[in-house]
Parts: structure tokens; sequence; C-alpha cells
């Protein structure tokens, strides 16, 4: 017997990093801070809690529009139009599963077995599974620490061959911190024009700034409206990362082809807890103020206390819930480190090569998944481990 499928079998291993390993010490009972998987410390705001059980208890529990509910799809064309300069309307969106399952529909709806879709590496992980089973070729394209990650369009144009289909883009970038400025995505937005190819563009992170840095959709750009698949969830700055809430923004012609995929593998999106998504985009927003706030407080205290470390040095973020210091300095790799601070110091963070090569050098360190207080202990454990390097 045939088992599995060589589109499993044949693609890279799904792998969670240093949390798999966190677990054993977990169930041995040590207190062990994680600050690998990136997830929001906070709850879901009480009113967008409240709207999905007024939903539940009004009787939203049938199948609703396969594309997601009408005034969801609204509201989320108005925030688009506002905040992200998205000439978009309702029919440009569509619901997911969060942003991982309208990648995985992007993927699967855009790529032909052989074709070749560029990363950026530092790169997200998932994205490469996906790629591979969607029976695409992942191109790395390394970006340059020194240069504090900078995308470099020229770097990119050089890697496209007559095979090139898509380019992806995570902005802000998961694991870096960076957010790309509009002259960076002017020039991809060239490239992709020129060589005639689809931007996937990830911005799960668009509303996590950090000191007045603004965030571009390249979507938004001339020219690129009809070329990019831009995709939203509300898992960060709502902190909804277990509802699964997500959508993906295309040009109306993409819109068939996306729903074949969806309404094979999921059909729609549950029915009550799309109301609650009208409420966190329609309702009260200083819940996005206040739990910001937090994230830039323990955003200060993990910068401040990582460039106090013997062989750390921290460049902050300009973005997300992550900092990725730079501990080349230690003459250890990032996974030697990362294997010795679980072990001695019981923190889980991430080595930087589970990003990809260009990531040596480097550990990421969530700090948004954990209270100030367990950010605080946490910086105090690693002071003393890496004190006694």
């Amino acid at each position: 017997m045939k088992w599995p499928a060589r589109r499993i079998s044949e693609s890279s291993p799904k792998s969670f990093g240093m949390y798999e390993k966190a677990m054993g010490l977990v169930a041995e009972g040590k207190d062990v801070i994680s600050l690998a998987v990136g997830m929001p410390f906070a709850d879901t705001p009480v009113h967008i809690k409240e709207a999905t059980k007024r939903a539940l208890d009004a009787g939203q529990v049938h199948y609703s529009d396969f594309r997601g509910l009408p005034e969801l799809r609204e509201a989320l064309a108005e925030k688009l139009r506002t905040y992200n300069k998205l000439d978009v309307t309702a029919d440009n969106v569509l619901v997911t599963n969060g942003l991982t399952h309208a990648s995985y529909a992007s993927f699967m709806a855009s790529i032909d077995p052989g074709d070749e879709v560029i990363l950026l590496e530092p790169y997200y992980p998932q994205h490469v599974n996906k790629i591979e089973m969607a029976g695409g070729k992942v191109v790395m394209v390394p970006m340059d620490a020194s240069d504090n990650f900078r995308l470099r369009a020229d770097w990119i144009e050089a890697k496209i061959t007559p095979q090139t289909r898509m380019i992806v883009i995570v902005n802000p970038a998961n694991p870096t911190g960076r957010v790309f400025t509009r002259t960076e995505l002017e020039e991809l937005a060239e490239v992709a024009i020129r060589h005639d190819l689809l931007v996937m563009s990830d911005e799960v992170y668009d509303q996590i700034l950090y000191d007045g840095r603004e965030h571009i959709s390249i979507g938004s750009l001339p020219g690129m409206a009809e070329r990019t698949l831009s995709l939203f969830a509300f898992t960060k700055a709502y902190a909804m990362d277990g509802w699964r809430l997500g959508c993906a923004v295309v040009d109306k012609r993409f819109m068939p082809a996306l729903m074949k995929i969806t309404m094979n593998d999921v059909a729609h999106v549950n029915t009550f807890i799309q109301h609650g998504a009208v409420a966190a985009l329609k309702g009260p927003q200083d819940c996005l103020d206040s739990m910001h706030a937090e994230d830039e407080r323990k955003r200060a205290l993990v910068l401040r206390a990582l460039n106090q470390m013997a062989g750390v040095t921290c460049v902050p973020p300009e973005g997300t819930i992550y900092a990725f210091p730079n501990i080349s300095a230690t003459g250890r790799t990032s996974v030697d480190l990362a294997n010795a601070i679980l072990a001695e110091a019981h923190v889980v963070v991430e080595a930087g090569t589970f990003y990809g090569p260009a990531g040596e050098g480097h550990l990421r360190i969530c700090f948004g998944a954990e209270s100030y207080e367990r950010i605080d202990e946490a910086m105090t454990r690693l002071g003393a481990f890496f004190g006694k390097l």
C-alpha cells in the first residue's frame, strides 16, 4: 500500500521548534517560561465575546454565506479601505479560518506543480509546507542581518526565472520585526509588475507597530491590486488566536478559484463567531490601544534587558511581538544556545535557524506571549545564563 501521498511524504517535516522540546520539561513539573509561540497573552476583549454569545443564543448556528457573513465582509472592507488604503469592496473579501487557512487556499489556487515561489529569509516556516504541498518549489532569498534585513528588490529579481510564479512577503516581518518602508515596497512592486508575478502579502501584524512606523499594504500601490493576495487576521491585534478568523483580499477574478479550495476544505467559517468579528471591527477600539500599550511596555523591558547581557545585542523591532537579538558574539550557534537556555534557564526561545540559515546568529523571543511579570522573570534568567557564558 502506498501511504501517504507524495505531496505529504516529499514535503518538509512539520515542526513547532523548541516548543515541542519544552513540553517534556513541563511534564516533569518544571517552571518553564515560553517565549517561543507567537500568541498574544491578553484575553479576547469582552465586547467581542458577548457579541458571539448573543449570536449563539439567537440561533446563529446554521450554514451561512460561503464567502463569510455579508456584514463581516462589509466591516472588513471598511477597515481595509481606511487603514490599509486598499481599493476594495466586500466582493474582494473572503473570510477564512485564520491567516493560515487564507495562505493555504491562496497557494493551492495559484501554484502549479513546478512553479517557483520566492520567500525572503529569515522566513515564516509555515509558508514552506503549503507551497510544497501545492506542488511548488521554494526559492529562498537571504536578507542581510547587518543591514537590518532590509528588503532588497534587486536580490529578489536576481532569483527570478521563467518558472517563478509568486513572491511572498510577511510585513511586518516575522521573525525579524522589520516594517518595510514605502520605498522598499515600491521597488518590489516594480519587479513584480515587470515580470508579471503574483505577490502574497501576509499582514497579520499590520496593526502592531512601534516608534511611529507606518504600515504600507503592497496591494495599495499602483498596479498591484490586480496581482496581490493580501492576507489578514484577527489573531494578534484583537487577541483572537484561538478563534481562527482571518481573510484573503483579492481581485474579484481570483475569488472563484479561492472558493473552490475553501468550499471543499471547510465550506465556510463558523457562523456565530463571525458576529464576534463584526463586533471587533465595529465596536470600541480602545482595547487595541491598551493591548498595544502593554506590548510596548514589554518590548521596552526586553530591549533594555537584552542589550545589557554579555554577548547579546538587539535592534528594536519596528513591529510584531518579537525581538530578534544577535547572539553571534557568544561564538555559539543559535540552536546550541536555544537548547542550553531551555535546559539551564527553563526559558523557551527559538533558534534563528528555525527561520532559515539567514537567521543564524539570532534568537527569536516572543514578548507578547506572557505577562509583564513573567517576561521580567525570563529576562532575569537569561541575564544569569549569558553572564555565566
